[in-house]
């Protein structure tokens, strides 16, 4: 083995095409991507240089970005506090010996399996203002729902609580998977020896269990987060960015200004907007959540 980690050609042979292959799929695209962001070009003329008008159009007249912009950080916040908060107390609970476990712990990570257009799709039925499940059962009490996916008033409108609540119920599983398998690392007997000294269930934990699953804390929500900014697909089938934009997001804007409207130097633009937000966000989780080493 120190033989090949000698041979520098042997070292080439492995890794040369896996570097040629990421040189040729990521970087050499997004290097190109950061270069049309400086053009104008609707994939059939020829692209004329402009420079950083892209970007001083997008801060200074485009309002839809800016209404896009807030949804993003709507949803990145809502994704945090919902999935977040829900993945791990369910994970606390099925941890825990109770009956039935391994059949709710399949319930509640089915939706993560499922397209995320089919789930569009299925709650789009459900919030239908005529012939949803949801108005039709509040109609049988006496309440006329509203229309769930249709009202725009307000800093936040509804569909905006809409969409959220049900990408909390679709991604939430897989939130509590990944906090399981941090909670069944933990050994037992930390849990015994806290026992033994009369500590009750709360401050096991509140001592033991949330310090050692810390590392987890911070791989779920850089994921969480990086996740609800490239969030598009549950747009897309519920609302398409709709109504009058309400409901639009930076990937779904990125998407209508390239693909619809043939912007593609624009939509290069909204791009590097995007992943210098999940860079930034991703920083900044890295700094706010400290993980502490424990010996076990």
């Amino acid at each position: 083995m120190e033989r090949l980690l000698r041979d520098k050609k042997m070292i080439l042979l492995f890794v040369g095409p896996a570097v040629l292959l990421f040189v040729c799929i990521i970087l050499g695209p997004m290097i190109y991507g950061v270069a049309l962001a400086l053009f104008q070009w609707d994939g059939m003329s020829d692209p004329k240089f402009i420079g950083f008008d892209n970007f001083t159009f997008m801060f200074t007249q485009d309002v839809t970005f800016w209404v896009s912009f807030k949804n993003s950080i709507f949803f990145v916040i809502f994704s945090l506090i919902s999935q977040q908060f829900l993945g791990l107390l369910t994970a606390i609970i099925l941890t825990n010996n109770i009956k039935f476990k391994n059949l709710f712990k399949n319930i509640y990570y089915l939706p993560v399996v499922l397209s995320s257009a089919a789930v569009g799709l299925l709650w789009s039925f459900i919030f239908h203002p005529k012939i949803g499940v949801l108005n039709q059962l509040l109609l049988a009490i006496g309440v006329e729902g509203p229309k769930w996916l249709s009202e725009i008033s307000g800093f936040l409108p509804l569909p905006l609580w809409c969409i959220g609540i049900v990408a909390a119920w679709q991604y939430m599983g897989s939130t509590m998977m990944l906090y399981m398998a941090a909670i069944q690392g933990i050994p037992e007997s930390l849990y015994e020896a806290a026992y033994i000294d009369g500590a009750s269930r709360i401050k096991c934990i509140r001592y033991i269990t949330l310090p050692l699953i810390t590392p987890m804390v911070k791989i779920s929500t850089v994921l969480s987060c990086i996740g609800s900014l490239k969030f598009f697909d549950l747009i897309y089938t519920m609302t398409n960015g709709g109504p009058a934009h309400a409901t639009e997001v930076l990937a779904s804007h990125l998407y209508t200004r390239s693909f619809t409207q043939w912007e593609y130097g624009y939509g290069s633009a909204l791009a590097i907007i995007l992943v210098v937000l999940c860079l930034l966000f991703t920083f900044v989780l890295n700094k706010l959540v400290k993980v502490e080493n424990y010996e076990m």
